[in-house]
């Protein structure tokens, strides 16, 4: 009896200890101290679109200044006419002329995500209150983009110091095959959307560098691309060739142009629709061949150690529910399925995805953009029902003011909900921690082991005359934001 007493006293305390003071009400620092510590993490960025230099380049606007980025092109290559209106910028035009119309843009938009979502950039990087913005200091930001974007030290110097992220995956959607490295901070990830539809070359446009035509890269290698197998063949020396020049998984972002749901598909009707153009094939037969070609890559993903991500939630919603994957994901055991975006607004769904099948991650990337409050809910019930090392996240942007404004977003809804978890009995302040920094950091690199080769930040910079490859585990602050060497 009295050995029963003492064990229930024992574990009392343990649960006063775990509690401590930190979760009261009068603990004020708490979310002070929780958000300091997952600012200091270096994090892993597993999902973005940052554009290379020369990008910045070709997709600048005449300004009376010249050829540059400025404030019209940020917020045109953010999210935010995804569901505002943006007046359009004329060629040449003053940012007086542009601004006279455009600042009664916003007038609707204050409580969207896809404009708040800017805000922490324009505040923390320009010191520019956007609500509040004036004619003065609009015209002042719009310069100060402009002169930005002309120095090759700044956009990494805002990546790895000020966002404080070290490593970031970049899916270059206009590129997909190509697999370039723009900064010596990236991860290569091959993206594999337009593999898919690959029954017949008219699916892909003319000319001898398309960069997202697979008989293009057969041409190149030299392989033959004549029959439904030929085809496997060039897509198993296509994973390999990723592979080997570093890249550390798959994309998939099919869901905004079809479901999301890919069924078994026996080989012969597959074989059938390789080799006509689009005109001479029912959509019956397309589908087809688009899911028994996603079934092998999901198969070669397995082989070649490459996870998946998956775009799920927010595009074609009739067929984007994350749980229109799940007979893929169970037939598929050996290969790891990231599911992006938590699948929102199906967060739940992902989250008994995950639950249930220990080979799925679910990738934050955007959700806190889409909607900080969905996003809170989301980390909440995750947290609950699987385990934290499966949680990942991403900035999911393609400008500097972007990323920054997703990774500040996304360091603050993290910190308030473990916080408030604390707060209520149900964590103890150390995990809370730690449990931060594994979806900011740990977590990736537990899935990419190879990543740890490429850390850089406990390092000593790099010579400011040494060559930057995307292999360096150098500090990418001082490179400049040229091509790739392998290019």
């Amino acid at each position: 009896m009295l050995r029963r007493v003492l064990t229930c006293c024992l574990v009392f305390h343990a649960f006063i200890l775990c509690r401590g003071d930190a979760q009261t009400p009068k603990d004020t620092g708490l979310l002070d101290r929780i958000r300091s510590s997952l600012d200091s993490v270096p994090a892993i960025d597993t999902h973005d679109h940052l554009w290379p230099r020369d990008r910045f380049i070709t997709l600048s606007v005449k300004t009376e200044r010249g050829l540059g980025m400025n404030l019209w092109a940020v917020l045109n290559y953010s999210y935010y006419p995804w569901i505002n209106p943006l007046t359009p910028w004329k060629d040449g035009e003053s940012f007086d002329e542009w601004w006279s119309q455009a600042r009664g843009d916003f007038t609707n938009a204050h409580a969207t995500m896809f404009y708040r979502y800017l805000l922490p950039a324009f505040q923390d990087l320009y010191g520019t209150d956007f609500d509040r913005i004036t004619d003065e200091q609009a015209r002042k930001l719009d310069a100060r983009i402009f002169d930005n974007y002309r120095d090759p030290k700044w956009l990494p110097e805002i990546i790895t110091e000020r966002a404080n992220i070290e490593l970031m995956f970049i899916d270059p959607y206009w590129d997909r095959l190509g697999l370039a490295t723009y900064y010596p901070f990236q991860v290569l990830v091959l993206n594999i959307t337009s593999l898919i539809d690959g029954f017949h070359p008219s699916e892909f446009k003319a000319g001898a560098t398309t960069p997202n035509d697979p008989y293009h890269f057969a041409r190149e290698h030299k392989l033959d691309l004549n029959s439904l197998d030929d085809y496997l063949v060039v897509l198993d020396r296509l994973m390999a060739d990723a592979k080997s020049r570093g890249a550390a998984c798959l994309k998939q972002v099919c869901a905004y142009t079809r479901t999301i749901e890919f069924r078994r598909v026996p080989r012969e009707r597959a074989a059938a629709a390789f080799g006509l153009p689009r005109s001479e094939l029912t959509p019956e037969q397309i589908r087809d061949f688009e899911d028994f070609v996603m079934w092998r890559i999901t198969e070669l993903a397995a082989k070649y150690d490459l996870p998946i991500q998956i775009h799920t939630g927010q595009a074609r919603i009739q067929g984007s529910n994350p749980m229109l994957l799940v007979d893929l994901i169970e037939a598929n055991p050996r290969t790891k399925f990231i599911l992006f975006h938590g699948g929102f607004p199906w967060v739940g769904e992902a989250g008994i995805i995950a639950m249930r099948y220990p080979h799925v991650w679910l990738d934050s990337v955007w959700l806190p953009t889409l909607s900080y409050s969905a996003a809170k809910r989301a980390f909440h019930e995750w947290l609950e029902i699987m385990p934290s090392s499966r949680i990942l996240w991403g900035a999911d942007s393609n400008t500097a003011e972007g990323v920054y404004g997703a990774t500040e977003l996304t360091r603050r809804c993290l910190a308030e909900v473990l916080a408030e978890k604390v707060a209520a009995g149900n964590l103890c302040e150390e995990d809370a921690l730690r449990i931060g920094r594994q979806i900011l950091r740990d977590n990736a690199l537990q899935l990419f082991p190879q990543l740890k080769e490429r850390l850089w930040k406990d390092k000593p910079p790099l010579r400011p005359d040494a060559p930057a490859t995307h292999s360096t585990s150098t500090a990418p602050g001082g490179s400049s934001a040229g091509s790739s060497p392998d290019r």
